[in-house]
């Protein structure tokens, strides 16, 4: 796994399957997520920096909830995530190492279906009958996470980014497939390094998954995504960073209880090229 070194964004690789799925309406959903993040940071070449290794381990809240606008399915979904960040590095050689806790940033994702099922009572709710879907969504950061003007390793981005995001699913007999393209705007970044400026082009991203159904509403699932970075510049100087970035994972759903389930999911880094 990779981690870009200038800005370190807890969920900044999002493999989301089931964003579009459709759901009853009037549903309250409290999720709690535990991950852990282990990778080489990506340092500029020309610095005396390597075996440069952060291990990450991240707490989220998220909080879901589904209501009707004019009869279409609609969902509000507010993420708040908690890190632990440790690092070390050889410079120069000697070891150094450091550490980062506290709060990263927090999301809110608002989501519509275009098509598929209407929003719908649970007791009129019938998933079976739902064949196709595209909707929309839009995702707002905020920048509550802790940031250090002084550090370039943070846990908070300290700028506002924002995602317009189209997906279609498609449910074939106990196959769910679906796709997903949206595009990441970011806002400038003044107090970079105290008194830089930190300006980022748009990001294209576009997931992909698949997931089998069996009987007791257990899944597993398949995942990937893309990212075509937008350029970086620092007081209009152009940076290293990644161009494009690939990443496969897999996800295991198993029901615990009525109305609970455990999600368990992994990815990793195929593929990703930088700018020299």
């Amino acid at each position: 796994m990779f981690i870009s070194f200038y800005c370190i964004s807890v969920f900044s690789q999002d493999l989301e399957p089931r964003a579009y799925a459709s759901v009853p309406k009037g549903m309250n959903v409290l999720a709690v997520g535990y991950g852990f993040i282990k990778g080489n940071v990506l340092t500029d070449p020309s610095l005396p920096i390597n075996d440069f290794i952060i291990n990450t381990q991240s707490l989220g809240v998220n909080y879901i909830h589904s209501f009707a606008i004019s009869k279409k399915l609609a969902r509000v979904q507010v993420s708040l995530p908690f890190a632990d960040m440790r690092g070390r590095m050889m410079q120069n050689g000697e070891e150094i190492t450091g550490s980062r806790s506290g709060m990263a940033d927090m999301r809110i994702r608002f989501g519509i279906n275009l098509t598929g099922l209407p929003a719908q009572e649970r007791k009129d709710f019938k998933p079976n009958k739902e064949k196709a879907v595209l909707g929309v969504s839009f995702v707002t950061s905020i920048p509550t996470g802790r940031y250090y003007e002084d550090k370039k390793i943070n846990l908070g981005s300290n700028r506002w980014a924002f995602k317009p995001e189209i997906g279609v699913s498609r449910k074939f007999k106990n196959v769910y497939a679906e796709a997903y393209l949206g595009t990441w705007f970011y806002a400038n970044n003044t107090e970079y390094l105290t008194n830089k400026v930190l300006k980022q082009n748009p990001t294209l991203t576009l997931q992909a998954h698949a997931s089998y159904y069996f009987k007791n509403q257990m899944w597993v699932g398949l995942n990937t995504n893309w990212y075509k970075v937008g350029k970086t510049t620092i007081d209009g100087q152009v940076s290293n960073d990644v161009l494009n970035d690939w990443r496969v994972g897999a996800t295991y759903s198993v029901p615990i209880a009525k109305a609970h389930a455990l999600r368990l999911q992994f990815h990793t880094g195929l593929m990703s090229n930088f700018r020299t």
